[in-house]
């Protein structure tokens, strides 16, 4: 999930089983080579919580998994969600599930819409960029902005035209005008060129940026490089990989409120470890990018390996990713 630069972030745990709500898939509809989009109602017909750009659902995948997916609809209705997942054969299993399982007519349940990837008020331009499934907030983005007639472009970069969700929607849309579609392999003139287009815009531009990996490093490395400030840089990971290193050793993390120390092996993760004590941190992506687990550093100094953090937010060392980070200090005392 993203990360913005203020207010800092605090935890937003996974919602309790007597806050979630049950929707129906009321369409499941295949949007390009590995991409469906599913619609989710309610089964009475009643309304859904409202939700801003940018917001996403943790929807309880059939097999007891529990994903985040961004919502992808104009966030003016009520009466649906909608959101697109692309099937990666790759992943631990929540795509293929939602793909192979998830039907038109199932009853799911999800939380209320969260959002940590919100539109800032007031902005005089905003550069939205959206690769692969990365598309889906920022499509969101793109309608409000359009609704209210705000000043904004919206580059979509994906492998090809057939691997383009959404792509004749788009094209046949309101703000159709504002849209420019880059595709790998499609001529090298069509292709984005990030340092140009980060270089060619007005310096009060807001960027959001959400799609793989690599693409997101690309752009928010270059931005960087560039001198944008980060109060004007906006991102969302979808996926990261855990990072281990040969050097890893053991240290400890104790409890504040009952002092108990636990000490973490090289192999385990914090979250891990506390979970063999009887302490159970919520979890969700279990590769820094969601926040679910976020919680307080009370003393210590955490090796930070998330996605989540701001590297402002990293460097003042008062917060931790337990599903993925470390400690670069002996202790770690954290607050739970």
């Amino acid at each position: 999930m993203p990360a913005v630069p203020s207010p800092k972030h605090e935890r937003h745990p996974l919602s309790n089983p007597t806050d979630l709500i049950e929707v129906r898939v009321a369409r499941k509809n295949v949007e390009a080579e590995g991409i469906t989009s599913f619609e989710f109602v309610r089964p009475d017909g009643g309304t859904l919580p409202a939700f801003e750009p940018g917001a996403h659902l943790d929807i309880h995948v059939p097999g007891g998994l529990i994903r985040q997916y961004s919502l992808c609809n104009p966030a003016n209705e009520t009466n649906r969600y909608q959101i697109a997942v692309l099937r990666d054969p790759g992943s631990r299993g929540g795509s293929v599930a939602m793909h192979d399982q998830l039907n038109e007519g199932d009853i799911v349940k999800i939380s209320a819409p969260r959002n940590h990837f919100p539109l800032q008020a007031g902005v005089k331009h905003t550069l939205l960029l959206g690769g692969g499934i990365g598309i889906t907030p920022v499509l969101c983005m793109a309608e409000h902005l359009a609704r209210d007639s705000q000043s904004f472009e919206l580059h979509y970069c994906t492998r090809s035209p057939s691997r383009t969700a959404f792509h004749d929607a788009i094209k046949a849309g309101p703000f159709a005008d504002k849209v420019e579609f880059h595709f790998d392999d499609g001529a090298a003139e069509q292709k984005l060129d990030i340092a140009g287009k980060l270089s060619s815009v007005s310096p009060d531009t807001h960027l959001y940026v959400c799609g793989p990996k690599g693409f997101m490093d690309a752009v928010l490395g270059k931005a960087r490089e560039l001198g944008w400030p980060e109060s004007r840089i906006h991102f969302e990971y979808f996926a990261a990989e855990v990072v281990h290193k040969a050097d890893d050793g053991t240290f400890e993390v104790e409890v504040s409120s009952s002092g108990k120390v636990i000490p973490v092996a090289p192999d385990q993760t914090i979250a891990q470890a506390l979970a063999a004590a009887g302490i159970e941190v919520p979890l969700s992506c279990e590769q820094g990018v969601c926040g679910t687990c976020l919680t307080r550093v009370v003393s210590g100094t955490p090796d930070h390996r998330d996605m989540y953090l701001t590297p402002a937010e990293q460097e003042a060392n008062d917060q931790i990713l337990v599903c993925c980070s470390r400690s670069k200090s002996p202790k770690l005392v954290l607050d739970l």
